[in-house]
């Protein structure tokens, strides 16, 4: 059985590029999107995602609107979504959860802390 893959959904190329290289060093797939339609659209050909990395201040289609999408989606309503933002402001997790997340992490991102969300979701 195939492995499940790590989408990261974020605007920001460093963000995607310095995310692909932590879990690619652990072996851990992964594919990623630059903007929310995008990872959407990854995700009708994709099967083998087991968990997204959704980045929330996002141009057009932000994060909120992305989780609320993949939610309504009945293959994804349960996949695991972490959010991820650099906005760390009081009540930001609260709102993240509150939109389908099922988990949060600000930015920069603490890398010990990513795997352990991860290990959760994919058994790492």
């Amino acid at each position: 059985m195939e492995q499940k893959k790590v989408l990261i959904i974020d605007d920001d190329a460093r963000n995607i590029f310095a995310l692909k290289a932590v879990l690619r060093s652990r072996g851990i797939p992964c594919i990623a999107a630059s903007t929310g339609a995008e990872g959407l659209a990854l995700l009708e050909g994709e099967h083998q995602v087991g968990v997204v990395l959704m980045d929330i201040m996002m141009p057009d289609m932000d994060g909120y609107e992305t989780i609320a999408a993949l939610r309504a989606k009945e293959r994804e309503e349960h996949l695991p979504i972490i959010a991820v933002t650099a906005k760390a402001m009081v009540g930001d997790r609260e709102k993240c959860l509150e939109a389908g997340a099922d988990n949060y992490i600000s930015k920069p991102v603490d890398v010990d802390v990513l795997l352990s969300q991860l290990q959760q979701y994919l058994s790492v």
